[in-house]
């Protein structure tokens, strides 16, 4: 049976599950993207740099202030799912676990946003205000994060997503609303993005209450449990939160005008193009190659990481040469970044690839102790050559860092596949299972 006929077998009998899953998380991820665009096109560089640094940081801030935390609901309840006061429970933990570490982790961030943004000259009044909105926009973050597993444990994927789906259409429908009438600026812009944070929690919320139908107690056994779950993912978790946005917080912090932030910022929207597909990973690729027979394993995963890389040549190409079909999206305002959309679009292909063999890695188990710890100590000691080196007050010298971090990544992500095949998959523990 060829590689075609066995895609054709393994899609068609999941296809229209497949395509409402990817219909409706789609179209979030289109509302989303599509409103941050909009700002890029509609808002000032001075005001839209101010934007991209208060939601790049928030970006991170998010994460951290999980570090993984919630994911472990699923696997602490199991195949309980019925048990409803169990739930209940650890949601009840996970919430106090998390309420500790915002108060522990808010502060310092705080700090390190002030000393972030001193060279921008911004007025004491508009730090205040962006620190105001991180800090409650996080909090209500960490209430969605929470209530959010309870509907995807429960199964309840329809609510869970049209949360997603009218929180992203209606921001974008009101701030073209705004537009329209003349009436958008940059207070209108943040405050449709936090609106959109708080309803999404509050749908969470409340449907994860009705789902639950009882109130949860904390215990110390529980919580002990969800630490020492999370506690081996928490270094990983908070590095690559710190990559996330590291180019836009580099150029915030060395750079010395508005407009290479909000450059960077226009810039990385480009990046999040690719995004688009990353639900196919989790949804197709994974499931697919966790079934291959092993003796089909190497020839169909070298056509398929082929495939990828050639599509994501040919796109980095099309940035290169016809940079103005980019720059459209853009606006008039970043006319001028030619080469950097090439540059940006670049990195991001380079994640695109090492993310779907990623992807395959995890379904083979091809994971092991030493490929974070790799990672990190790899990418952090070629940044530092780099922050030692070269001038990351410029655009361009902040997107070739960030395309070099991303190779760092890949080639690690490649040794790991070289190793599986190689060594073969990760033992199981039985003990455990």
């Amino acid at each position: 049976m060829s590689l075609l006929e066995r895609a054709r077998n393994f899609l068609l009998p999941k296809f229209r599950q497949i395509l409402q899953f990817l219909l409706k998380q789609g179209i979030a991820m289109a509302g989303n993207l599509l409103y941050g665009l909009l700002c890029v096109r509609i808002l000032p560089i001075p005001e839209y740099a101010k934007f991209a640094v208060l939601f790049g940081y928030m970006g991170s801030l998010t994460v951290l202030l999980d570090t993984g935390i919630s994911s472990t609901l699923p696997p602490l309840v199991g195949e309980q799912i019925t048990n409803l006061q169990l739930i209940a429970d650890y949601v009840a933990s996970i919430r106090r676990i998390l309420s500790w570490v915002y108060l522990a982790v808010s502060p310092v961030a705080v700090i390190i946003f002030i000393f972030l943004v001193q060279k921008q000259h911004w007025s004491t009044l508009v730090v205040v205000q962006m620190i105001v909105v991180l800090l409650v926009t996080a909090w209500f973050a960490r209430v969605s994060s929470t209530y959010g597993a309870v509907l995807t444990l429960r199964r309840d994927r329809n609510r869970y997503y049209r949360a997603q789906i009218i929180g992203s259409v209606g921001s974008l429908i009101l701030l073209a609303a705004f537009w329209a009438f003349h009436c958008l600026n940059i207070y209108v812009a943040i405050l449709l993005n936090v609106a959109q944070v708080i309803f999404i929690a509050i749908t969470y919320y409340t449907r994860a209450r009705e789902l639950m139908g009882c109130k949860g107690v904390p215990t110390r056994r529980q919580e002990k449990a969800i630490v020492n779950l999370a506690l081996p993912n928490v270094p990983s978790m908070v590095f690559y939160a710190i990559q996330g946005q590291i180019t836009l917080m580099l150029i915030t912090l060395f750079g010395h005008s508005a407009s290479s932030v909000a450059s960077i910022g226009a810039l990385s929207r480009l990046g999040q193009i690719l995004v688009f597909l990353a639900p196919m990973n989790a949804i197709l690729v994974e499931p697919f190659f966790a079934k291959l027979q092993a003796s089909r394993l190497k020839r169909t995963y070298l056509a398929g990481v082929a495939l990828v890389t050639g599509f994501a040549a040919g796109f980095a190409a099309l940035a290169f040469l016809f940079p103005q079909v980019f720059l459209w999206i853009l606006g008039p305002n970043y006319n001028q970044l030619r080469v950097e959309v090439g540059l940006v679009v670049l990195g991001s292909t380079i994640r695109f690839v090492g993310g779907f063999m990623w992807t395959i890695h995890t379904s083979r188990r091809f994971v092991y102790w030493w490929n974070n710890v790799a990672n990190i100590i790899c990418t952090v000691l070629v940044q530092a050559a780099f922050l030692w080196k070269f001038d990351l007050s410029s655009i361009r010298g902040v997107l070739i860092f960030n395309i070099v971090s991303a190779i760092v990544g890949l080639l690690i992500t490649i040794s790991s596949g070289v190793y599986g095949f190689w060594h073969g998959p990760q033992k199981m523990d039985r003990s455990a299972a």
